[in-house]
């Protein structure tokens, strides 16, 4: 008999104060001894967020409303324009009368109010505010519908192929639809591209506009953040139409994984739920590391640039996901480094190919971190006479 140790969601957990109880594999199977890790939630998905393995999966992609949860990908175009330069977090946006108008959670922002990216970002990340997430979609997109046609595409792009959205927030509006599979997607992508984020979701309290009359006390949607430990993320939801939904994702033992549940028809079901799916994951499956970002694949010298001397690096982490106890297959690699590119694309000179077992699993851009730029013809000779002149030694 296999036996995996569950934690109890709704006790206190600081990484001591856990009350673990034994949980028999028996009682996740159904009766035609296929796993069942959810009942209650309409759809369901737990997957490994670097390899994108499916580990259980329930009616994944059927078309439903996410809620709040559509928050997690205004919070990638969030982070996509911190990276671009387009925000910067201490400054300031202003409230439109349009934003200041919005149902649902909010932080009670007035039209002409003043607060920073970064206060707006823990608002949205935490609290879940619609006000927030429109603010952001019009100072991103110019105008909240603009903005949605932006996470229209970036959906497309991310593979999440049962995804429309009609607004930034999530509040009811007929047509706005996701699936379990596709917000599984949104959040790996989000924490794999933009890990900061993470400082965010994993508040459980904060402030905003702190020292004023009108202070605004922050408590995070997600409960789990504080009674799990290892949960960090990512964003809950729910609306009458959708019910209690929620994208979670925990790290424990170097190992990373993300549960998401929609339609619940209680939040403290919901949670058990998520917590049972992580924890199979847990106890269950082992995350073998080939490569992690920014590992050097090949260093490279070319006396037409200067330095003459550089790393090409894997620009994400490459992973295995195996059951524990099993043996790791074979592994080869193929790299295809375009050298023409070094000095004028430095963000792409190549890919590498990763094989497990004989099937592909990731094919991962690379790149060239430091600045390379032509030499001058100098630095050329003066390469080129050293070389003579070690070589006469």
């Amino acid at each position: 008999m296999l036996t995996f140790i569950f934690f109890q969601y709704n006790k206190p957990v600081n990484g001591l104060d856990i009350d673990d109880f034994e949980f028999n594999l028996e009682e996740v199977m159904n009766e035609d001894g296929e796993l069942e890790l959810v009942k209650n939630a309409k759809a369901a998905i737990l997957l490994e967020p670097t390899t994108l393995e499916v580990i259980y999966e329930k009616n994944a992609d059927e078309a439903r409303s996410p809620a709040s949860m559509t928050k997690i990908m205004t919070m990638i175009l969030i982070m996509e324009a911190l990276e671009n330069n387009v925000l910067t977090l201490d400054q300031e946006l202003t409230c439109s009368e349009y934003a200041s108008g919005m149902g649902g959670t909010n932080i009670y922002l007035e039209p002409g109010e003043k607060m920073k990216v970064e206060d707006l970002l823990k608002s949205v990340a935490i609290n879940s505010a619609n006000d927030s997430a429109v603010v952001f979609a019009e100072a991103i997109g110019g105008s909240e519908a603009n903005f949605v046609k932006m996470m229209n595409n970036k959906a497309k792009k991310i593979g999440a192929t049962n995804t429309v959205f009609k607004n930034s927030n999530g509040l009811p509006e007929a047509g706005h639809v996701s699936s379990a599979r596709d917000m599984a997607l949104m959040g790996s992508y989000l924490i794999n591209n933009y890990p900061d984020i993470l400082k965010y979701t994993s508040i459980y309290e904060d402030y905003v506009r702190e020292g004023k009359e009108n202070k605004f006390w922050l408590v995070n949607t997600n409960k789990l953040v504080k009674f799990v430990e290892g949960v960090d993320g990512i964003k809950t939801g729910w609306t009458n139409e959708s019910g209690y939904c929620l994208t979670a994702t925990i790290k424990r033992d170097g190992k990373r994984f993300v549960a998401v549940t929609m339609g619940n028809t209680d939040p403290k079901i919901r949670n058990q739920e998520i917590v049972q799916m992580l924890n199979y994951a847990l106890s269950t499956y082992d995350v073998h590391p080939i490569y992690q970002k920014d590992n050097i694949i090949e260093t490279y010298e070319d006396v037409r640039f200067y330095p003459k001397t550089y790393n090409i690096t894997i620009k994400e982490d490459v992973n295995v996901l195996k059951k524990k106890g099993t043996d790791l297959k074979d592994i080869k690699v193929e790299t295809n480094i375009i050298y023409e590119n070094i000095g004028y694309d430095n963000k792409k000179v190549g890919t590498i190919k990763v094989f497990y077992d004989g099937k592909l699993i990731k094919e991962a851009d690379l790149e060239v971190k430091e600045e390379v730029v032509k030499a001058s013809f100098f630095n050329i000779l003066y390469e080129v006479f050293k070389e003579i002149f070690l070589n006469s030694q």
